[in-house]
């Protein structure tokens, strides 16, 4: 399976880098699948619910099915986080799969970056990021690209896995 990665810290325009890049490369007839970390709790259910209230009653797994997507929501209840290289064993085969966020994770990146976010680059101490997408001009070991220059991106990303 090809991997690649979109980092950065917060505010650096991880996430609409990944959007751009999903509809930039399936729209070259491409399937691609993301996988998304948060550092934070989420929920993709809704309170009131069926999938909710079965959840809430104790399921350690729930599928959400119909006709028009599924959706599988797995409760840890203090177990450990599974592993990046789990969750994508989970996936279906696709051409590509982006991966926003796992800053420490092996897999090759590219690092978004907005001098605004006031943060420090990530790239000059991690050999796993690639290259960088800025909003501002940069001096690097590796190749810079305009953060909104999405074809770019995209193209290289697309030579790096070889497709």
């Amino acid at each position: 399976m090809r991997i690649y990665g979109v980092t950065g810290w917060k505010n650096a325009g991880k996430t609409g880098l990944m959007e751009r890049l999903v509809a930039e490369i399936t729209g070259r007839g491409l399937t691609v699948s993301t996988v998304k970390h948060a550092h934070h709790s989420f929920d993709v259910d809704h309170p009131g619910r069926d999938s909710w209230r079965h959840r809430q009653a104790g399921a350690s797994e729930v599928i959400l099915a119909s006709g028009y997507r599924v959706a599988q929501m797995t409760e840890l209840r203090g177990a450990v986080e599974p592993p990046l290289v789990e969750l994508l064993g989970r996936l279906s085969p696709v051409d590509l799969v982006l991966i926003e966020g796992y800053k420490r994770e092996g897999h090759p990146k590219v690092e978004a970056f907005r001098a605004e976010a006031g943060t420090d680059l990530i790239a000059p101490g991690d050999p796993t990021i690639r290259a960088v997408a800025s909003d501002t001009p940069l001096t690097l070991d590796r190749p810079v690209f305009d953060l909104n220059d999405t074809r770019a991106i995209a193209d290289f990303i697309l030579s790096e896995v070889g497709l």
